[in-house]
Formats: C-alpha cells, structure tokens, sequence
C-alpha cells in the first residue's frame, strides 16, 4: 500500500471513534479527547486539559497522563499534534517548545497507528469557522454581513502566527503562511527611528521582531534607547503591566507603538489575501490588552491605505480567545488527511 494509500486508511479509521488533538506552545499544551460530530464537520470535545509544559519532562509524557486519565474508557490509536514550527524528520523544531519532541518517541509510546502534525495557527485558522460571534470581540465592525471568502486569522504570542481560511466544498482549506517573516515596515518617523534602532546588530527586521512577546521588549528596549531612559522590564509580561499601570512612559509608548504597526500590517495582510470574510486576531498577548487595543491607532492605521480604504471597510475584525480552537483545529485537519506520520 502506497503511502498515500496508508494515510487514508489512517485518516478513516479515526473517525469511527474518539482520539487525542493536542494543541503545543512554549507554556501551555493543550490537550483533547475529541470526535467528529454526527452529521457535521464539526468537532466535538469529549474531555479537555491544559497542562504547564514547565511541570512535564516531555510531551510524550504529558499525553500519557492525559490517556491515563481516561481510564480504559476510551482506545486511544490516533493523535493529532498543532504546535509552532515544522517537522525535520523524527523531530518538531521549534525553539519555544521547552522540550525536543520525538514524533516516533509518542507513536511508539502510546500505541498509535496514526500520529500528525499541523502547523498551529493552520489548526487555529480551521477552527474559527465554528466560532459564533458572540465568542469574539468586536474591534472593527461593518454594516454589512461578512461576505464569503477568504478569512485571515492572525496574531501575535512567542511568535507571529498568520494562516488563511479558504472557504470550499466538501470542507475549507487553509493556507497556511510566514506572513510573520516579512520585512517590517515603519508608518511614520517615530516608527522609522525605532527600526534602526531595532537594526542594530541584525541582519535583518521582520514584522515578527516587533510584533510577538519578545517583540514588545524590543520594542520597549529601542524606545527607551530613544528616550535617553534605562530598560529596567525584560519579559513581555513586565513590559504589558507597566503599560497598562501607566508608570513607565517607554512601555505606555511601546504597547501604543506595537497596537499601531499590527493595525496597519494587518491591513496589508487582508489585501494581500482579499479577506472579505474577515479577520481574527488571535495570539496570547492581544487577550490581555483588548482594552488599549481599541482605544489605540489600530483601526486608523488598518484603514490607512490610499484607494484600498472602501474594501477594508468592509472587512470585520474580531478578537477571539484561543482556548479550545489549536485542538479543534487540529482534529478537523487530521480527519481530513493532514501530514499523518
């Protein structure tokens, strides 16, 4: 049986029964025991934990906890695994992750006849075709009824995630995307100040250097630079209750001027990819600050781009919390045949 042949035997198995989707970050691993819905190519949740990968040795083990906590009630023979980075032979690399992860280490470990690996906002980007509005949060709303199209879902946490929602028939697809990756652009003369000072000892600036949790230090450390002042905050989290408290003006700056250059790199984002469904933001950071967010330049800067403005105007953006969607998302594209190992 050819290989293709074997993923889709695989692939057909898992959906006459329960198995594990584990959505996979740098703090939190996220795991579910899910099924697909009757009649729908919605998901089911079954039971779900989040675990703090700082108190596992190793994902394998973390799963195992999970699957032991089934009690026998459930055969678990198939996993889907979301996380950041990419698959190099046995091995997912990424550097956030706080532990190598072994892809044969967990199918050999649990038993599994079927193990695959998705890009994490690919797995979130499947999922927010489930979401209802009233689990978001409106930043630019529209008159008029989303239209059917492409949908972006971005955001900002240890990295910048970016993947495209592609609606189809008989499910969507998603584009995955390093939209993260390129270069960053200033929108006025402050923000071209602090890119040199962000280009200093880098070969090269990406929209990702500003915009992720260590790109709002960045961004703090260059800002005070400017300022004359000492960058005493170090962690993006520091940096985030110092804005928001008010009392370090270099973070006041840095969270206003982070709010800023998102608005119009999203903006760029939904004209590259004509994302008349919309947009979603997601990411651990935009959660903690959605306050500032809408009082900030975003909206301005999202609309601010010359002829474009009439089309972004009716592209709606929403805030969604990630919670169960890497795990959802990570189910569905596994049932439909995703990178099975």
């Amino acid at each position: 049986m050819g290989e293709s042949a074997k993923q889709r035997e695989i692939v057909r198995a898992s959906r006459s029964g329960a198995f594990i989707a584990a959505d996979v970050g740098g703090t939190h691993a996220r795991i579910g025991l899910v099924r697909r819905a009757a009649g729908s190519t919605a998901i089911d949740v079954l039971r779900y934990e989040r675990y703090a990968c700082a108190d596992w040795p190793s994902l394998t083990a973390v799963l195992q906890d999970f699957v032991g906590r089934l009690d026998g009630q459930h055969h678990i023979e198939h996993c889907a695994v979301a996380s950041a980075g990419y698959v190099l032979g046995d091995a997912i690399v990424n550097e956030n992750l706080p532990w190598p992860v072994s892809i044969g280490d967990i199918r050999d470990s649990l038993g599994l006849l079927g193990l695959a690996v998705v890009n994490d906002f690919e797995a979130v980007a499947y999922a927010c075709q489930f979401l209802e509005n009233h689990q978001t949060t409106p930043i630019i709303e529209t008159a008029a009824t989303p239209a059917v199209g492409p949908i972006l879902v971005m955001g900002p946490g240890t990295g910048l995630g970016s993947a495209v929602l592609l609606p189809g028939s008989p499910h969507a697809t998603v584009l995955p995307t390093e939209a993260g990756q390129i270069s960053l652009a200033p929108g006025n003369e402050r923000e071209v100040a602090i890119l040199g000072e962000l280009a200093r000892g880098r070969d090269y600036v990406s929209y990702e250097t500003a915009l992720s949790g260590p790109g709002l230090v960045h961004l703090y450390e260059a800002i005070s630079t400017l300022r004359g002042t000492p960058a005493t905050l170090t962690e993006p989290a520091a940096v985030t209750r110092a804005a928001l408290d008010g009392n370090d003006p270099a973070a006041v700056e840095a969270l206003d001027v982070f709010c800023g250059l998102l608005g119009s790199f999203v903006g760029d984002l939904a004209l590259l990819y004509g994302a008349r469904g919309g947009v979603f933001l997601a990411g651990g950071i935009l959660p903690q600050v959605r306050d500032r967010l809408l009082a900030s330049s975003f909206a301005t800067r999202f609309f601010n781009k010359g002829v474009m403005r009439a089309f972004l105007q009716q592209v709606p953006v929403r805030l969604m919390d990630h919670g169960q969607l890497g795990v959802i998302g990570a189910a569905g594209l596994y049932l439909h045949g995703s990178n099975a190992h």
